[in-house]
């Protein structure tokens, strides 16, 4: 769910944040953790993370999570692993999305860096970047061109992630982000309408269409859902 649905630019739009590559090799884990194994930071060994993708995804976002909860910081979990905590699909994506204010990017990545992730902004300008455990980490301060915004994280409700518990982002504000980023350069329906059929019945579509206004690639989305009988 990192797309926001137009090309990246790299003209950073005022109040993003500075941030520079932090030092140490991509993909690098927390220094604690890896610690805990009986390894080196980085290390793979007999008993670290399984092969699988998905479970290496939950992995990381229930670190980056803990990292967040120790630290106080506001927050709320995105994207695929979301949508997981809510009772979706454990066929996770590529990545983990966490949301946060535009005023909180660069507390959250000062306390990512002090926990041993690297750290680093990318071209776009909505979000920054971490590595854990092997897997990116997307910490989003703009979803669909719109801030996060305090009522957001307000809305969030706090679900188990396997073993940890944390902000999940509400199914409503999930469905929009989802929706308000179609357009035609990146119009995925297909992803999304298993989640809608996941959802359907968690969600207040009256004020996901509501929010997305006219825009054709939302409505045409509705209509889909419509004909399926989804809503």
């Amino acid at each position: 769910m990192t797309e926001n649905g137009e090309d990246a630019t790299l003209v950073r739009r005022p109040g993003a944040p500075d941030l520079r590559l932090a030092t140490g090799a991509p993909g690098q884990a927390p220094p604690t953790v890896a610690a805990a194994q009986g390894g080196r930071p980085g290390e793979e060994g007999p008993d670290d993370l399984p092969r699988d993708r998905n479970q290496a995804i939950l992995e990381a976002a229930k670190q980056v999570g803990a990292v967040l909860k120790r630290g106080g910081h506001r927050f709320a979990l995105a994207g695929s692993v979301a949508v997981y905590a809510h009772g979706g699909s454990g066929n996770l994506q590529h990545d983990v999305d966490f949301c946060v204010r535009p005023e909180d990017a660069e507390p959250v990545a000062a306390t990512l860096r002090e926990a041993g992730l690297t750290v680093y902004a990318p071209p776009e300008d909505w979000l920054i970047k971490a590595t854990c455990f092997g897997q990116e980490v997307d910490i989003i301060f703009e979803l669909a061109h719109r801030p996060v915004s305090a009522q957001m994280l307000d809305r969030a409700e706090e679900l188990p992630v396997e073993s940890v518990r944390m902000p999940v982002l509400a199914p409503t504000d999930l469905l929009w982000s989802l929706l308000a980023a179609f357009s035609e350069h990146h119009c995925d329906f297909g992803a999304v309408l298993p989640i809608a059929r996941t959802l359907r019945e968690k969600v207040d579509w009256k004020r996901v269409r509501r929010d997305c206004g006219d825009e054709p690639m939302p409505a045409a989305f509705f209509f889909l859902l419509e004909r399926l009988n989804v809503i």
